[in-house]
């Protein structure tokens, strides 16, 4: 009992794979399309918040402009997910110097524990 397999010539075989690398590259760029104006249309909605609301979430009108202005193939969240962790970690800081600074005492003698 033999097989009998189909034998595409060399040309051929370019051809096909020279189309398969095609389609999996137009693939590619539509999927990156549909996830930029996925991200665009996610981000929109922030816009609609008021300013109170923006900086609950640690972020501001500035930052949405700044995340709108670049490319539409830059993911624009991104921009404003840094802006807030930025934010977030500069109040930390700015609150442990504060707690720190309040702990200190004011003159150069040290403070009398309460018995």
């Amino acid at each position: 009992m033999s097989a009998k397999y189909v034998v595409l010539p060399v040309a051929g075989s370019a051809l096909v794979r020279a189309l398969a690398s095609l389609l999996a590259l137009v693939s590619y760029w539509l999927k990156e399309l549909a996830r930029a104006r996925r991200h665009r249309r996610e981000a929109s909605v922030l816009t609609g918040l008021d300013r109170r609301m923006l900086a609950d979430i640690g972020i501001t009108r500035a930052d949405l402009h700044d995340a709108f202005s670049e490319p539409f193939w830059d993911d624009p969240t991104a921009l404003l997910r840094e802006r807030a962790l930025e934010r977030r970690l500069n109040h930390s800081i700015r609150r442990a110097e504060f707690d720190l600074a309040a702990r200190r005492p004011v003159s150069g003698r040290p403070q009398q524990q309460a018995t």
